[in-house]
């Protein structure tokens, strides 16, 4: 069980990486005035995407699924875990829009701000934050 642990652990730091320097990547992006930062942010961003966030999010999916399977009666009544999952539904959803957001910066039609995405890169900092303290803490 704490081998699964450290590696459900890991592949959670390596998504929330992923979402923390992606939208920050979608910032420059934003700001770069020549085709070949463009061309190289879009690079970026899609390797980034795909290469790290979506296998990461889905080792951290497969090894907290496999961690609720040691006890899933415990884990079913266990308010943290109800409200850290639904954080994680709403993670994923985050995952998913930043992918929306790598196809439309290669496609050329983005049409949001770099202020806009100073705020979008902030959210996953309070999700980590709220998920960390329910699976440490524990409140209800």
């Amino acid at each position: 069980m704490l081998w699964v642990k450290a590696f459900h652990i890991v592949s959670m730091v390596c998504w929330f990486a992923a979402l923390f320097y992606l939208p920050r990547l979608f910032v420059y992006h934003v700001d770069a005035t020549d085709a070949l930062s463009k061309d190289r942010f879009c690079i970026m961003e899609r390797r980034l995407y795909r290469g790290i966030a979506i296998p990461s999010m889905i080792a951290t999916i497969v090894f907290g699924v496999w961690l609720f399977s040691f006890n899933p009666r415990y884990y079913e009544t266990a308010g943290w875990m109800h409200a850290k999952l639904t954080l994680v539904i709403l993670l994923i959803g985050y995952h998913h829009i930043c992918g929306s957001y790598v196809k439309k910066f290669a496609a050329g039609t983005i049409t949001k701000s770099g202020r806009f995405f100073r705020i979008f890169n902030e959210l996953p900092v309070l999700v980590l934050l709220a998920i960390v303290i329910l699976a440490v803490v524990r409140p209800f």
